[in-house]
């Protein structure tokens, strides 16, 4: 029997439980479930209409017992229950679209859990709905994202952000960091470093000797030192290096073109220097299917590309396309892997 994927619920005051409850309605539910609130996982499935019923999860399939004790059939299918492992129980009356510490709390609980149930081999792969960082902070946890977090309890040090949208791959050369700061993350180690994740992750979704393509960092990559040098001192001296260490990697590119370029199919995935040089292109055609991959971890983890949209959470209009996409893709990462 494979081995489940488990989905983590995400902020329980934003849309995190209500897309998975849509997710759930519309795609196969066998080999999933989900770590969070059962209570709040109820709701979510209340305000879309659902008439799927809440089990809990017991590593692997929902006991009979279970079952019957939700009040149906024992020989239900993964179609009518939705598997929930708890790490906490929020208050019934917790709003929605607002910052919670303790939203914050059970959500960082869940993305432990987790972690420890990937580690040990219990789970196949890990998705996660949106968290809020606000909430995370006010929670007291000294972390400003999954990636971060994933990170520090894996232990792992080399580390990246890869972002999905179509035939659109993107990884980040820093991520959460003030764009001052990223400026000076541009160093030949960083780059260097990225250049293997960039390869590892393509890799690990089953693309054998992937087409590596590195953005500049200034407009028109420098324009010959015109705009900047760091592409001249820094960015073309580390590729020459990585090109000499095996990997297909070329540039540095005018930052205004490469991602077209990659998305018409010359590259595999993009190097990019910044956060918001890289997010932005995933972004622009809108974040429906856009999926983020926390590269270099020992074990597979995949999210949704968009945050935890409080503006609408609770109001059953949410779109579980991110969802879908992320996965769908940590699918192909565990047959990649096997």
């Amino acid at each position: 029997m494979s081995l489940p994927i488990a989905i983590t619920m995400g902020d329980a005051a934003g849309i995190g439980p209500e897309i998975i409850a849509k997710y759930l309605e519309t795609h196969p539910a066998e080999g999933l479930f989900v770590i969070g609130d059962p209570r709040r996982m109820r709701e979510a499935l209340a305000t879309i209409g659902s008439k799927r019923i809440i089990v809990p999860w017991k590593g692997g399939e929902a006991l009979k017992a279970d079952v019957k004790i939700a009040g149906i059939a024992a020989e239900s299918t993964p179609d009518s229950t939705l598997p929930v492992l708890a790490v906490g129980t929020l208050p019934p009356d917790l709003p929605y679209g607002r910052i919670d510490a303790q939203a914050g709390a059970l959500a960082h609980a869940a993305i432990v859990r987790a972690i420890d149930l990937a580690m040990v081999g219990d789970i196949a792969a890990l998705v996660t709905a949106p968290i809020h960082k606000e909430a995370l902070k006010a929670a007291g946890i000294p972390f400003p994202g999954h990636t971060e977090i994933l990170a520090d309890r894996t232990g792992t040090k080399d580390f990246g952000m890869m972002l999905i949208e179509g035939p659109l791959r993107v990884i980040l050369v820093s991520i959460h960091v003030a764009l001052r700061e990223a400026l000076d993350k541009v160093t030949p180690e960083t780059l260097a470093r990225t250049f293997r994740l960039a390869e590892e992750g393509c890799r690990a979704l089953g693309i054998e000797k992937p087409r590596i393509a590195v953005s500049g960092l200034n407009p028109h990559a420098g324009e010959g030192g015109l705009f900047g040098r760091e592409e001249i001192e820094i960015i073309e001296p580390a590729i020459k290096e990585a090109r000499a260490g095996g990997l297909d990697i070329s540039g540095p590119f005018p930052p205004d073109t490469i991602f077209m370029r990659a998305r018409r199919g010359e590259f595999d995935i993009v190097v990019a220097q910044y956060h918001d040089q890289g997010l932005i292109p995933v972004k622009l055609n809108g974040i429906e299917k856009g999926v983020n991959i926390t590269v270099g971890l020992p074990i597979i983890r995949t999210s949704v590309d968009h945050g935890t949209a409080f503006d609408i959470a609770g109001k059953g209009i949410a779109d579980p396309s991110s969802l879908a996409e992320a996965v769908l893709v940590a699918r192909q990462m565990v047959a990649a892997r096997k």
